[in-house]
């Protein structure tokens, strides 16, 4: 057996990758500033405000006149129990905390339901139903507030927790279809079909495994929801007279303008923040779930 001894051919040198220049062109570089400079403006529009209401929220009365802008010297943690039980905040804060959670339970069922059947089955009117309910996000709020009260009135539904809820089903449902059809359709429908060869119904389809499915689009709907109905004030301004039902968004009203017959202010701001508490805190427990389901829906 012989051993080839031969030298191997030397292999030509590789000429090295063209390289970019670092951060690409001075356009590309001059617009990324600009851009990045806009963030930066548009976070400071909503940080500032925010950091200026909680440190508000911890003066006394004089200082919030004397020095609006600086830090306070002493942390009144009494605001914010004054806020709570004399000006009635802790009141409210439970009424919108009933009201909206209820609501928002009831439009995510509803309009999960509503989206499935519209996303998955085709029917007479299907279209209609869908473009309809999608008019109705365009519908302005002003032009039913009058036609509305005399409905809840006339239903016996006026100043009630059920009739608020019920109204506030009813605003936020056809966001809830629009957004949730077009993801119901993304989803595969071939389990749907095997489930129902294994002998599943309908419904049974939908709540084992269609609705955990779409829970990516679930939890972002149900807590966009959340924030617009959490701060609403003209829906409970026109439907909700009784003052010891009245939801947090009439009661800071309340609490505004008996600031022109007493001076409490440090109580005003202490109940803006616990106005904001709540927003804030679903915000940052879900801010990743509302970003992966709005980024799957636009993906797909």
């Amino acid at each position: 057996m012989s051993i080839d001894t031969r030298t191997p051919a030397a292999t030509p040198p590789r000429s090295p990758a063209r390289r970019t220049p670092e951060g690409g062109s001075a356009g590309e570089r001059g617009l990324r500033g600009v851009s990045h400079g806009l963030l930066v403006v548009w976070v400071l529009l909503g940080v500032v405000p925010l950091l200026w209401a909680v440190l508000t929220s911890f003066k006394s009365d004089r200082e919030i006149f004397t020095s609006p802008w600086s830090p306070p010297t002493e942390w009144h943690l009494d605001n914010f129990v004054r806020a709570w039980t004399t000006a009635n905040i802790g009141r409210y804060f439970l009424n919108s905390a009933i009201v909206v959670c209820a609501a928002v339970v009831l439009v995510m069922l509803l309009g999960a339901m509503v989206a499935y059947v519209l996303a998955r089955y085709d029917f007479p009117g299907r279209n209609a139903i869908y473009y309809t309910l999608v008019a109705g996000m365009t519908f302005p709020i002003f032009l039913a507030l009058v036609p509305l009260f005399f409905v809840v009135q006339n239903l016996g539904m006026l100043g009630t927790y059920h009739g608020l809820i019920l109204v506030y089903t009813a605003y936020a449902l056809p966001f809830t279809v629009f957004f949730l059809t077009s993801f119901f359709r993304t989803l595969p429908g071939a389990l749907v079909e095997a489930a129902m060869l294994d002998g599943c119904s309908h419904a049974g389809a939908f709540f084992r495994i269609m609705l955990p499915l779409a829970r990516p689009g679930m939890i972002s709907v149900g807590i966009l929801n959340f924030f617009g109905l959490w701060n609403q004030f003209l829906l409970p301004l026109v439907l909700m007279p009784d003052q010891d039902r009245y939801v947090l968004s009439q009661g800071l009203a309340v609490l505004a303008a008996n600031q022109g017959y007493r001076s409490d202010w440090s109580a005003l701001f202490a109940g803006l923040v616990i106005a904001l508490l709540p927003v804030l805190a679903v915000y940052i427990a879900f801010q990743r779930r509302i970003q992966d389901g709005l980024a799957v829906g636009a993906l797909k």
